[in-house]
């Protein structure tokens, strides 16, 4: 009941950022009924049926990303002294989050289920009825089973992912005190920065003259997994080289309908490697805007997007590997447009434009949470005196070397993806 008022007295902002998350995953939920029909209407073709329900996958796992960045933006995980007072501590954040989610999720579902019978023309007497009785194979009786499992799949998936997005984290950290004494420090992710919030004594031999504790400041870095992401991304470049090994170039619908698993392989491999990758790459950004003397713009561009990497690079990766994965996927489809345009169908282009919708949206709802998150530091910038015009100076200065350094990566990325093909 609490999570159902959250729902309802929630600003216009939030109502409609859940509002986005229903729709996406009305999405899901209607390609994974399309997938079904598809079964239902080809049972001899089965492995092909199944290909189209991996590919759901995909957008479903861009809905759920966007659900958990909706989740964190969330008031009730912000600003917590409302719900203490009535008894929600942090522990029930998260199963509030997850809640919140899942009943917006829900009613995509629903949604869909509507959107669905209706194209099938088993609801009457409204405008459109019928309009897709032979791609959604109107003639066979759907299976309830099936049907409930399919569209109680992605609530339960998104619910899950807001439910780890917004758990409380505690990173133990241990600092050397005067006298031979330590110190725990508590990292907890309610803070502007992930940064030290809570600090108790490890032993009891610290020196009673000098200061009991001694804070650890800042977050663990975030480069700690870009040589993960760098070796992923050229292990997954590498698998595709040696798959694509072929007498002839393969073509789009190949790689696409699974005839070539290796490249295909590659292909996530690399995807992984640069959602991996990105928050180094965001604090690396960060560090050569700061680097030798900078000016007061610049120094203020490189510290927020050092101590942001975690919040924004995580997005911005998944934003690197959609575009590099769409612009291999052009290039070879300008190759071979004859055969690319086999794979255009209204549920290819409906799941594609999903994807790339909540991959933006996750990217920019993250960039309004961290935005949330400096908005008082902006406001102590204001009242000692900086001119606004610095603050938007580092802003655009933030985007501009995001952009420069990310798009090249994804270019280079996409151009080395789709080559093996092409030759």
């Amino acid at each position: 009941m609490l999570a159902l008022r959250l729902v309802r007295g929630g600003s216009p902002l939030t109502l409609l950022r859940r509002l986005l998350v229903a729709c996406a995953t009305a999405v899901v939920a209607f390609l994974l009924l399309a997938a079904l029909s598809h079964a239902l209407a080809h049972p001899q073709d089965s492995g092909t049926s199944l290909v189209r329900l991996v590919w759901c996958s995909v957008p479903l796992a861009a809905a759920v990303q966007f659900a958990a960045a909706v989740a964190r933006t969330e008031p009730g995980s912000r600003s917590r002294s409302a719900l203490d007072v009535a008894g929600v501590g942090p522990a029930r954040i998260h199963l509030l989050a997850a809640l919140s989610t899942v009943m917006s999720a829900l009613l995509g579902s629903g949604i869909a289920l509507v959107v669905y019978l209706h194209l099938r023309g088993q609801l009457a007497a409204l405008p459109f009825d019928g309009a897709a009785v032979g791609l959604l194979a109107a003639e066979q009786p759907l299976p309830v089973a099936a049907t409930l499992v399919l569209l109680g799949l992605p609530p339960l998936v998104a619910g899950g992912a807001a439910a780890l997005a917004t758990r409380p984290r505690m990173t133990p950290a241990v600092a050397a005190a005067p006298g031979g004494g330590s110190v725990t420090a508590s990292a907890g992710a309610g803070g502007a920065d992930g940064g030290t919030e809570a600090l108790t004594p490890a032993g009891a031999a610290a020196d009673r003259d000098g200061p009991a504790f001694r804070t650890v400041h800042g977050p663990l870095p975030a480069t700690a997994t870009l040589p993960w992401g760098t070796a992923l991304i050229a292990a997954g470049l590498a698998m595709e080289t040696y798959a694509s090994r072929s007498p002839k170039p393969l073509p789009l619908s190949s790689v696409l309908s699974n005839s070539a698993p290796g490249v295909l392989g590659g292909w996530m491999l690399t995807a992984v490697g640069l959602v991996l990758a990105g928050p180094g790459l965001t604090q690396l950004c960060g560090r050569l805007l700061a680097v030798g003397r900078p000016g007061a713009v610049r120094l203020l561009s490189g510290r927020v997007l050092q101590r942001e990497a975690g919040r924004l690079g995580r997005p911005l990766g998944v934003l690197c590997a959609v575009a590099a994965g769409a612009l291999a996927a052009g290039e070879l489809y300008a190759r071979t447009p004859e055969d690319g345009a086999r794979l255009l169908g209204p549920l290819t282009i409906l799941g594609t434009a999903l994807v790339v919708f909540c991959v933006t949206a996750s990217a920019l709802t993250a960039a309004a949470e961290s935005r949330a998150f400096r908005s008082s530091a902006n406001a102590a910038l204001v009242r000692l005196g900086a001119p606004r015009r610095v603050l938007r100076g580092a802003v655009a200065l933030r985007l501009c070397v995001l952009a420069v350094v990310l798009g090249s990566l994804t270019w280079a990325v996409g151009q080395l993806a789709a080559l093996p093909l092409m030759s």
